[in-house]
Parts: structure tokens; sequence; C-alpha cells
């Protein structure tokens, strides 16, 4: 078996970044009247900086359909036999249900696209996690399989702190936003078992919400062994804070802080942060 993974600009990853066998599709972003794509011409910093200087939301496109053709193509003529091609959530984009038909266009090659339902750090630890089995000699259908699993117990959970910013993404009315800005309230979003993003609860204060964000994470882990990311939205030192209250409760196992890019940071605004979770499959 020689396997290929394709994700797509969304994903964070690590020490896949520079697998042989990974390709990675791009997502353009709009700010204003430009194109950017990010992480070629335009920094994660640039683009909240950007944002925040626009008065209406930035447009993210999805990845390329013809450039996913192509790269399968290629694939096919460098003699893989298998590929996975694990992309943004379906409940936020509408790639998967577009790239359903390629499966079944290229001869000799064996095809899946599983639905991540996530995005962001997440999504890089599944790309990892299919390499590390790869090398270890796991058949294909068991790497799907355990893939899958992997899958079902993947979780997000976000606070938002720019409630503007939810009005600007049709989230939240004016009125809303008004009085939550009055209270303090600090909207809990999360990624649903479809993979979309939906308000789990409204927490008042930042305080109280971090602490629930902990309350949270510990309540998804406390029956299985988990990885975990912390993530922000430009908010580098809420991130580390977060960080430092994770490992003074006993969640002391390896926990980079990494950013949301734009598909994500889109929806959010900026100083948002959150955690992911994806269990550990044996």
């Amino acid at each position: 078996m020689k396997l290929a993974v394709i994700t797509d600009s969304s994903a964070v990853l690590q020490d896949a970044a520079q697998n042989e066998h990974l390709f990675v599709l791009t997502i353009p972003v709009t700010i204003g009247n430009t194109t950017y794509i990010e992480g070629k011409d335009l920094s994660v910093e640039e683009f909240y900086q950007k944002m925040a200087a626009e008065a209406e939301l930035p447009k993210t496109s999805q990845p390329s359909l013809s450039e996913l053709e192509e790269t399968l193509a290629r694939l096919q003529k460098e003699g893989y036999t298998h590929v996975i091609g694990l992309f943004l959530s379906s409940g936020i984009s509408g790639f998967y249900q577009n790239i359903q038909y390629l499966k079944d266009e290229f001869d000799g090659m064996t095809v899946a696209f599983p639905d991540s339902k996530i995005t962001s750090a997440p999504l890089g630890m599944m790309v990892e996690t299919i390499f590390k089995r790869y090398e270890a000699g796991v058949p294909f259908e068991e790497i799907l399989d355990k893939l899958e699993q992997e899958i079902a117990g993947t979780k997000a959970f976000i606070m938002v702190d720019d409630l503007d910013h939810l009005v600007k993404g049709g989230r939240l009315s004016n009125g809303a936003a008004l009085l939550g800005n009055l209270l303090s309230i600090k909207p809990m979003l999360y990624f649903t078992d479809e993979g979309k993003i939906e308000v789990y609860e409204k927490v008042r204060t930042e305080k109280k919400a971090v602490k629930r964000l902990l309350e949270i994470l510990q309540e998804e882990t406390k029956n299985g062994s988990y990885q975990i990311a912390v993530i922000h939205a430009n908010a580098p030192q809420k991130a580390e804070e977060f960080k430092e209250l994770l490992q003074e409760n006993g969640i002391d196992w390896h926990l980079p802080i990494v950013s949301f890019g734009s598909v994500i940071g889109t929806h959010l605004g900026e100083g948002a942060i959150a955690f992911g979770i994806s269990p550990i499959i044996d």
C-alpha cells in the first residue's frame, strides 16, 4: 500500500507538515477587495488586523475542487494505491458534499473522504494519527475504522469574546449584543455531532467562562485518553493563561497552543479561546 493524505489549510499540522505523502489544499480568503492565501501572502496576525479594519466580514472560499482533482490525478500517476482526503467539517463548508463523486474516478486507487466534522488543531491531530498508523503497517480499512472512532470522539468548545463580531456574522442581533455587552455575557460555542458551530451555553463574565471551559474539558476527558490543544483567535496571552489553568488542575498532558485561522476566525472574531480534543484510539 502506498498511502497519501490530502487535507486543507484550515488544519493545524505539526510533524505531518513535512511528510512527503501529505498534500494540502489552500483556502482563499477575501478581505475588502483583496484575495489572499493564508500562510502564503497572509499571516494569521495580518488576517486579524485586516479583518478589524473592515466593516464587512472576510469571505472564505471552499478549497478548490479542480486542485483536488489535479492532485488525485498526480497521485494516481505517482503510483499511490490509497488516498484519504480529510477536510474541514461538512457543517461549515459544502466542500465535503461536492467532492464525493471523485472517489470513483481514479482506477486502481482507493479513495476515501470521511467527514471530519471539525477543523483546526483536531483536524491536524487526525492527519498526524493516520500517518502514524500507516508507518506502523496498519491495513487501510483498519486506519479508516479507527479514524471514524476518532471523529466520533473529537470535540471543540469555544469562548467568544467579540459579540459585535457575531452581529456582523448574523449569529446575534444588535439588541442581543448590546444587552450581552452590558451583562458581560460570553457565549460558549461548540462543534455539534453534525459538525456545525452552535451555541452551547452563555456565561456571565470572562472569568466564569474560562472556568466553565475548564469544567467542560474535565467532563469530556474523564473517561479516556485524549490529545488536547489550546486554540485562540489572536489572543496568545489568554491562551497561555488558560493552558496554565489546565496544568494547575491536573491536565498536564502535552498542550500545544495554536491559532484559529481565517476560516474559523471569520466566524468568531478576535479574542476567542478554545480547546480541541481528539481521543487516542489503541
